[in-house]
């Protein structure tokens, strides 16, 4: 059996005054390669979860018990210093709106080359070049003349691939999605999807998905985690969570599918 990349493991989360964890008793795995998708409604934790792998907690929030390891790596023991190392080499984050995930004043390339820079893998024309690869990698045409654009240039489409981008600069072996689509036209959120099932076939990644449609999950993931108000309440392949969903609220969450009515819902 393949060790797990990644294991969460009864992790706890809470906020400053708060009266209940906001992610509670959670625990998944990840192989190398393999895509979990992470659903539940706004609110029900998946994002605090994902920001808890990356050590990213808003402010207030604070870890109130579990472990999160890589590779068998206590991320929880490592010092700040090092989660920087984590954060982009060994873990790439695709945020949900591009416009506030990238810097409106520099040019795009200069962006991506920064996440080579910044952990020491390129630098000068060198970087420039890697970034102009990358670029190509998420399909943006004409990738070196595209990176002297700066944001506001690119439709949110494009500026989406250029996080992507960004987040695979480094070539890490887990990437974390959070709602990648959420923002875009059904149109340009089939071609994302597509992007991100070719990127992780190229480049053997392991993929966290976040979000709240059952229909990305069903195009893309391979296992799939419900979370319900911080709890995790059902696990399983995704083939048979579209066909057997055992709890409620997993069906709810299928019902609400446009021209699909799950087996047991009521």
């Amino acid at each position: 059996m393949t060790p797990p990349l990644l294991e969460v493991e009864h992790l706890r989360v809470g906020f400053d005054g708060g009266t209940r964890p906001a992610v509670d008793d959670v625990s998944f795995r990840i192989s190398p390669g393999e895509t979990l998708g992470l659903v539940g409604e706004s609110g029900s934790g998946k994002s605090l979860t994902a920001l808890s792998i990356l050590r990213l907690l808003p402010p207030g929030g604070r870890m109130l018990g579990g472990a999160i390891r890589l590779n068998g790596e206590d991320l929880l023991g490592l010092s700040e210093s090092d989660m920087r190392h984590v954060r982009g080499q060994r873990i790439g984050m695709v945020f949900q709106e591009p416009m506030t995930a990238l810097n409106p004043v520099m040019r795009i390339g200069d962006q991506v080359a920064e996440a080579l820079t910044v952990h020491g893998l390129a630098s000068g024309r060198a970087a420039h070049q890697r970034a102009v690869e990358a670029l190509d990698a998420v399909r943006i045409p004409n990738p070196a003349r595209a990176s002297q654009d700066y944001p506001h240039q690119l439709s949110g489409g494009m500026r989406q691939r250029v996080v992507m981008a960004i987040a695979l600069a480094c070539r890490p072996p887990l990437v974390i999605a959070d709602e990648p689509t959420t923002a875009l036209d059904v149109t340009i959120q089939a071609q994302v999807l597509d992007l991100l099932r070719d990127l992780q076939a190229r480049f053997g990644l392991a993929l966290l998905l976040i979000t709240h449609d059952f229909g990305v999950i069903a195009e893309v993931a391979d296992r799939v985690a419900v979370m319900y108000q911080g709890a995790l309440v059902e696990e399983s392949a995704v083939r048979d969570i579209l066909r057997h969903p055992a709890h409620e609220y997993t069906r709810r969450l299928l019902a609400a599918v446009p021209g699909r009515t799950p087996a047991g819902a009521r």
